[in-house]
């Protein structure tokens, strides 16, 4: 809610319907998922999640980054239910394009490669404007699809007049339990500090995060203008 780009934007409404509660309808709608739970510090969209019927889960209010957020709440979860899950999935509240199929496109690496820790739901770039917008975050792998960097500004160069595959950021990110909570633990890094990417402090530790490319189209909202595109592309969905 205290988005310096969109102050407020998870309860900003598209079709008549606050942000979080697309995000929060599509990811119940996949089946592999035995709890879902919007983790805030807000109590403007705990009650709205609450009104609605879904789960919320109160997080401290000095969590700079999601997966700290989603750490956090694990911790509250697991005590209520009295269990301990094998696999976290973190889906950012302003996804509201998200199909619940990319849930499950986002987790089956790790349920057949068991070495996967995390992995992360990457998207192609198909405008220039896109490439050079500074709120899409821009993803570079090696030839196993794994990350080599995150940033927010247009990477890899294309000032060579080559053609080059240009992917993105999706905001759906499994972590296995575990490895969750090592991060939550990992000193904050530089690069992620100075482009404000929750992956980054992975890689600058020397972790791997395993980008999994999906064909959904999808834009996240981060200022009033993403919210207009995408209230529009919703409309003829």
């Amino acid at each position: 809610m205290e988005s310096s780009r969109f102050p407020g934007k998870p309860m900003e409404k598209i079709a008549g319907k606050p942000m979080i509660g697309h995000v929060l309808d599509s990811v119940l709608k996949n089946k592999l998922l035995t709890k879902v739970s919007v983790a805030t510090c807000n109590n403007e969209i705990a009650a709205y999640i609450s009104s609605i019927g879904g789960n919320y889960t109160m997080t401290s209010t000095s969590h700079e980054r999601a997966s700290d957020r989603c750490a956090e709440a694990l911790i509250s979860i697991e005590e209520e239910m009295n269990t301990k899950f094998d696999i976290v999935i973190m889906v950012q509240g302003d996804e509201p394009m998200i199909h619940h199929h990319m849930i499950t496109q986002a987790v089956q690496p790790m349920i057949e490669d068991k070495n996967i820790m995390i992995t992360n739901l990457m998207g192609k770039i198909e405008s220039t404007e896109e490439f050079y917008d500074k709120n899409c975050i821009k993803v570079v792998c090696d030839k196993n699809n794994d990350a080599l960097y995150f940033s927010r500004e247009p990477i890899p160069t294309s000032d060579r007049g080559e053609k080059i595959i240009m992917n993105k950021q999706i905001c759906v990110m499994p972590f296995r339990r575990d490895y969750l909570f090592e991060y939550s633990a990992l000193t904050p890094t530089p690069h992620e500090i100075a482009e404000s990417i929750d992956m980054l402090r992975i890689l600058e530790h020397g972790g791997k995060v395993r980008m999994v490319p999906t064909e959904h189209k999808t834009y996240a909202v981060d200022t009033r203008e993403d919210l207009e595109k995408v209230e529009k592309i919703l409309k003829y969905l």
